[in-house]
């Protein structure tokens, strides 16, 4: 092994004694503490009552948790959960001989809620943010989704930061003597840190996004920052993905045997961003023309 390769075998979390906190959950909490915290100064800024806060957190929370777990059910899964459909909704897995809650429920095992999708969260959060603008903001659909979308992009960061933690979602072989062996996942050779290359992108599509809303005029074209965070960031999926190793059952390349599920879902994303930013930059064209 060179300097140029990393043994990676962290820790599971911070261990408490009676309670180990999970370094991806830790990262998950922090990027929702902080998306919150730079989101109030955007509602300062643009004179939204601070209290509104606490209902975009519950949408957001939500949505993007059931937008996750439905979209790896039904874009990756679903030919085990058809089967077993209870296993959608509840933490536990139907397993003969186990059992959970201390021995209450017989022939099941607790496994917690296993399989997100990023897609799926993208979906849900975006149409759940239709219903917030309309009934607590009074304001339009894209004017939530310019603002709430430069912090999605940096709970990116946390959450790929995570799944590094996790020495899970790496990359392929590099073939050389660059790259990270995830011991902890029992690998022996230099893989890609796709989770890094995604989590820095993010976080400088983050910093780009916090200057454009600040600095430029930007925020007054609705759509013009929302767009921009779609076509950036799932072109940076698309791209990041021939380097990823299929670790999920259902994410095997299917398209022209090159092209995988979470880079066709990410196509129609990067389009629908290039649409918001062409239509709003023409709009302005005409009215300034």
């Amino acid at each position: 092994m060179s300097f140029l390769a990393i043994e990676w075998d962290p820790s599971l979390g911070i261990d408490l004694g009676f309670f180990v906190v999970r370094w991806y959950s830790l990262m998950f909490v922090t990027a929702f503490l902080l998306g919150l915290h730079l989101m109030k100064k955007i509602y300062i800024k643009d004179e939204i009552p601070i209290e509104k806060l606490d209902t975009l957190f519950m949408y957001t929370f939500i949505s993007m948790l059931i937008g996750m777990r439905l979209g790896d059910v039904f874009f990756y899964s679903w030919d085990y959960y058809q089967n077993h459909l209870l296993e959608i909704i509840l933490p536990f897995k139907k397993q003969l001989g186990e059992s959970a809650l201390f021995g209450i429920i017989k022939d099941w095992k607790f496994t917690g809620f296993t399989g997100f999708a990023s897609h799926g969260a993208a979906i849900g959060i975006i149409f759940t943010m239709y219903f917030y603008a309309k009934k607590h903001l009074q304001k339009s659909w894209l004017f939530i989704l310019d603002r709430l979308a430069i912090m999605v992009a940096l709970a990116g960061f946390f959450i790929r930061s995570g799944n590094f933690f996790n020495s899970e979602i790496y990359g392929k072989e590099t073939g050389s003597n660059f790259g990270v062996i995830f011991k902890a996942a029992g690998e022996t050779t230099e893989r890609h840190p796709t989770q890094l290359y995604e989590a820095f992108s993010y976080l400088i599509l983050f910093f780009v996004m916090w200057h454009l809303y600040w600095k430029t005029d930007k925020k007054q074209q609705e759509g013009f920052l929302f767009g921009l965070f779609m076509a950036v960031l799932w072109s940076l999926r698309f791209f990041i993905e021939f380097l990823k190793e299929a670790q999920v059952e259902g994410r095997e390349d299917w398209v022209f045997n090159s092209l995988n599920t979470g880079q066709v879902l990410s196509i129609p994303l990067v389009f629908i961003g290039i649409w918001l930013m062409l239509k709003k930059t023409n709009k302005a064209k005409e009215l300034n023309g």
